[in-house]
């Protein structure tokens, strides 16, 4: 195409030559239009334009876009229960709660009771300084008066209430013991015919003994008819 643009450009320009010397010659008249350019080199790169405003999110050929963040859906049915995990530590001891409620009136005074009643005749009566064992139990609750001893143990440590009495057709004299030490002494050496008695309130601590004992000089001595009584109970346990 380039080739053939040439060559008739060149014929034209050698037929050029004879139509200026006849244009010299003759009055002037309008030329004829040239013959166009050969096309010119393509001109350098512009400069880079400003960055333009983001456009509008759509659907693609590609597939649908990514578009806004949606509310969140209701709660599903809870699932299964998973399998139980290892057991923790123990947690810290917790404040303490507040006080309870009073309790009903218990019954431990009713249960601490100890009293023992016991009697003998006198138709076998104890050597000196020996003690008196009464065979015949009027009361012994859970047998704390022992007949082969004839010594009180206790069992509910507390106030206690001892009270000897007797009659006999003799003189009398005897003593109270605890644990070996004289608490008191019943005596009565002027008469022959008698009806003595006497009673000691005392402590006494759970497995100390109490009993009555004739004195070293006079026993339980005499003759005909006779009765003893030997009592103790509880005042108040402690």
């Amino acid at each position: 195409m380039l080739l053939r643009q040439f060559l008739l450009t060149g014929a034209l320009l050698s037929l050029a030559g004879p139509l200026l010397v006849a244009m010299e010659t003759c009055p002037a008249m309008p030329g004829m239009p040239g013959i166009p350019g050969l096309p010119g080199r393509d001109g350098r790169d512009g400069q880079k334009g400003e960055k333009g405003d983001p456009g509008a999110e759509r659907t693609g050929s590609l597939g649908p876009q990514k578009g806004w963040k949606g509310e969140p859906g209701l709660a599903g049915p809870p699932g299964k229960r998973g399998p139980s995990g290892e057991p923790g530590g123990p947690g810290s001891a917790g404040i303490p709660g507040p006080p309870g409620e009073p309790g009903e009136a218990g019954s431990a005074a009713a249960q601490q009771k100890a009293a023992f009643s016991v009697a003998r005749g006198t138709s076998v009566f104890p050597a000196k300084s020996s003690t008196i064992r009464f065979t015949k139990v009027i009361t012994n609750i859970e047998n704390d008066f022992n007949t082969e001893t004839g010594h009180f143990r206790c069992r509910v440590p507390g106030m206690y209430y001892f009270v000897y009495h007797a009659s006999l057709e003799d003189k009398l004299c005897v003593q109270l013991k605890l644990d070996n030490n004289l608490l008191t002494s019943f005596c009565d050496n002027r008469r022959k015919k008698q009806v003595t008695s006497g009673g000691l309130a005392v402590y006494v601590s759970q497995g100390q003994e109490v009993w009555l004992e004739t004195r070293e000089n006079r026993g339980m001595t005499g003759r005909g008819n006779g009765f003893s009584i030997f009592s103790g109970f509880l005042l108040h346990p402690y």
